[in-house]
């Protein structure tokens, strides 16, 4: 299309429709600010602005803007998404800019979520792979033709680099900035040419993110730095038992700090609204407020759990079947019969959940804070405040972590903004501050789960039969999402890794039982197969070791026909050293392989016994991510997960007494420490297969490879997390 040239002179330019069809799949378009646009010969500034700014802009000085749909956490997906367009457009890394995506599924629906616009779930790179190239590919092949038609030379001759566009038989070249006006006006090509692997130069390869710069000079913006004119500060006094409601309160205390504004209630507790944070903490402490618990979770995490063990004597839900194990257990050699247990883990981000909301001179809303699931949260927060969901607009800014707390199907930190700012009466903007300790007990944990698993093995050491059941909390049941995922009263978050388990076991049956205790839980860093993978690969352990196999040897024999799975095992143990393994004693190595989220993650884990104690001295991973986009984003997101999963595999957990949290900061529930950070090398399988995510992938397998290394290296089996060290002899 773009090779049969327009004549000269020029004709009506496409209108707005022609240049906006099939917008839900692709748009590129360009904008320019007003003073460059009037020096550049192109269409009306009014028409330039009237475009929507989907995925990539181009600017007169030639900066390449890239419109990022999904939240970045710190993963570093900023960096990976604006790659991926940039080297099919051809530009200069240098000139490549980012900035977030204003709420529109239409635009910028994640397309692996359904028609919603959010992130999770490690699909950012994943959903977006073919979506930029394409629209890097058609600005690309845009700006070709327009310097094409301006050279009257053939376009199949017109070459494009470092934000240049050549035509190498006359020498004649243009920068991107001089042709993105007149070219914006063509028509969008709907199947460009996606370039070759061969013609990749920034894909694949290490390069620079682009938001280390201002997250190390502290020009980068969170929404904890938001400060609006007139700007207060809300804190809320919440109940400290999930499911009480506000009975009464005083209020005349509080009223009394310095800086408090006022007092009002909310759904969520009563809130305090002062000039700034340190007032409105200070007055809620002075705030007395009586809870009617007549509805809340009283029990203690303990009861909980026996409550757990009693369901799990019965087999539950079939999430899946094959054979009969039963039958199969009957006739076993040997039989391996455990007990697993995970405690609530909150997901401890550096930033605590904030937001600030105001009401906009012409009767919408200002909404700024790192939103995760902008569709929701967009309608959820327009629902409060009676108004269409398209007048609350949302500005993202970057977000101190999340690891799934940010993602929640009720929006439920943003819904208690705008309830804080309709009680306030909307007098001024409202910076709703959640601190540590509310972060801490505030709910929203990986769930509580229990596992009990019996297999059993033939003479040869073959498995048998596998009889699982697990119970736990399903997550979306009672939520929006529940529709979606829920199927047969079975949560795929809830068994997923271990249903659907790629080993081959003859004669299998998972069932699951959903909790019914009254503590909200939400996904948390790589949602089921936190638990899931360490059962399966635990167990597996304990199978190789009572037939007397080596634990990779007897892993690759249920692999036959998960190739990916097998590929990373064996790398990982070839670069770990399996083979010559340490005979130091107390020292041991322990290996754990699983896929998660389309990713195949492989982890050797070496480890010292100490007294009552064990030092993790190095993890060797090893990962296939399909196309590497930035091999250095995966080393640090697979590094991180490291870092991040230690702590709750050392000792974190979320515990309630009387339905109270016990934990509320970290000297509590103690993040890693630099100290006992292990040495993390990640080996990258290379591939040209679509890339999926490695944002949660890297944290399933660190538990069970720090497990089955500690019974190398004492002969102790450790099932439940965070482990029991209590015993633990030293070498």
């Amino acid at each position: 299309m773009l090779n049969a040239r327009r004549p000269n002179p020029l004709p009506a330019r496409p209108s707005r429709r022609g240049l906006l069809a099939g917008a839900g799949a692709l748009v590129v378009a360009f904008r320019l600010d007003p003073k460059s646009a009037r020096a550049a010969s192109g269409p009306n500034l009014a028409d330039v602005k009237a475009q929507p700014n989907a995925f990539v802009r181009i600017g007169a000085d030639d900066t390449v803007t890239v419109v990022i749909k999904h939240l970045d956490m710190g993963q570093g997906n900023t960096t990976g998404l604006a790659t991926i367009l940039a080297d099919e457009l051809g530009a200069d890394w240098s000139k490549v800019r980012t900035e977030f995506a204003p709420a529109d599924a239409t635009l910028y629906n994640n397309s692996l979520m359904g028609p919603i616009q959010g992130t999770g779930g490690s699909t950012a790179v994943a959903n977006s792979w073919f979506q930029l190239r394409k629209a890097g590919a058609a600005a690309r092949e845009m700006l070709m033709a327009e310097a094409a038609f301006r050279w009257k030379v053939p376009v199949s001759e017109i070459t494009v680099a470092d934000n240049i566009v050549r035509h190498a038989p006359s020498g004649r070249q243009a920068r991107f900035g001089e042709l993105a006006a007149s070219a914006a006006s063509l028509p969008v090509p709907s199947e460009p040419r996606l370039k070759d692997p061969s013609e990749w130069r920034l894909i694949g390869q290490t390069i620079p993110r682009l938001d280390s710069v201002a997250k190390t000079n502290g020009t980068a913006i969170y929404s904890l730095d938001i400060r609006r004119p007139n700007q207060v500060t809300a804190v809320v006094a919440r109940a400290p038992r999930f499911g009480a409601t506000v009975k009464s309160f005083d209020a005349a205390a509080a009223r009394k700090v310095a800086g408090v504004l006022d007092v009002v209630q909310v759904p969520t507790g009563v809130a305090v609204i002062a000039r700034d944070t340190w007032s409105a903490m200070k007055g809620r402490e002075a705030l007395t407020v009586a809870w009617d618990d007549s509805t809340a979770e009283t029990r203690s995490s303990d009861a909980i759990l026996a409550e757990y063990r009693e369901r799990a004597k019965g087999p539950g839900l079939t999430a899946s079947e094959r054979g009969d194990p039963q039958a199969a257990l009957r006739g076993a050699a040997k039989v391996v019969e455990a007990e697993f247990t995970f405690p609530y883990l909150a997901h401890a981000a550096m930033e605590p959940l904030n937001a600030t909301i105001e009401r906009a001179a012409d009767g919408g809303y200002d909404v700024y804070a790192g939103f995760q699931f902008q569709t929701v949260e967009q309608a959820t927060m327009a629902a409060i405040l009676g108004v269409t969901p398209d007048r609350v607009r949302l500005h993202s800014n970057w977000a101190g972590g999340s690891f799934g707390r940010r993602a929640t199907p009720t929006a439920d930190y943003l819904a208690e903004a705008a309830t804080v700012l309709k009680a306030s009466g909307e007098k001024a903007p409202v910076h709703l501050v959640w601190t540590r300790e509310d972060d801490m007990a505030g709910g929203y944990y990986r769930p509580t789960v229990l596992h009990k698993v019996r297999a059993g093995i033939d003479a040869k050491g073959a498995v048998v039969g596998w009889d699982h059941v697990m119970v736990g909390k399903s997550i979306m049941i009672g939520s929006p999402f529940e529709a979606m995922i829920v199927k047969n009263g079975i949560d795929s978050t809830t068994v997923e890794g271990a249903s659907d388990t790629p080993y081959a076991l003859p004669a299998y049956r998972f069932g699951v039982h959903n909790g019914r205790e009254g503590v909200p839980v939400l996904w948390w860093r790589s949602v089921g197969h936190t638990h899931t993978a360490h059962v399966m690969e635990v167990m597996i352990d304990e199978l190789a070791h009572a037939a007397n196999v080596d634990p990779v040897a007897y892993r690759l024999s249920l692999l036959a026909q998960a190739p990916r799975l097998s590929g990373v095992l064996k790398l990982a143990a070839e670069k770990a050293g399996w083979s010559a393994r340490p005979q130091d004693p107390g020292r041991g190595l322990g290996v754990a392989v699983h896929e998660s989220f389309g990713s195949y993650v492989a982890m050797v884990a070496d480890v010292t016994a100490q007294e009552n104690a064990v030092r993790v001295n190095r993890i060797v991973a090893a990962v296939d991510v399909g196309v590497p986009v930035n091999p250095d984003v995966i080393r640090a997101q697979v590094e991180g997960a490291v870092g991040f999963a230690l702590s709750s595999v050392l000792r974190n957990r979320i515990t309630l007494k009387d339905g109270q949290v016990q934990e509320h900061n970290f000297d509590a529930y103690a993040p890693t420490r630099m100290s006992e950070m292990p040495t993390v090398e990640v080996h990258i399988v290379p591939s040209q297969v679509a890339p999926t995510g490695v944002g949660e992938p890297g944290v399933p397998v660190l538990g069970p490879s720090i497990a089955n290394a500690v019974f190398a290296a004492t002969g102790r089996r450790l099932r439940s997390l965070p482990l029991d060290l209590s015993g633990v002899k030293g070498a």
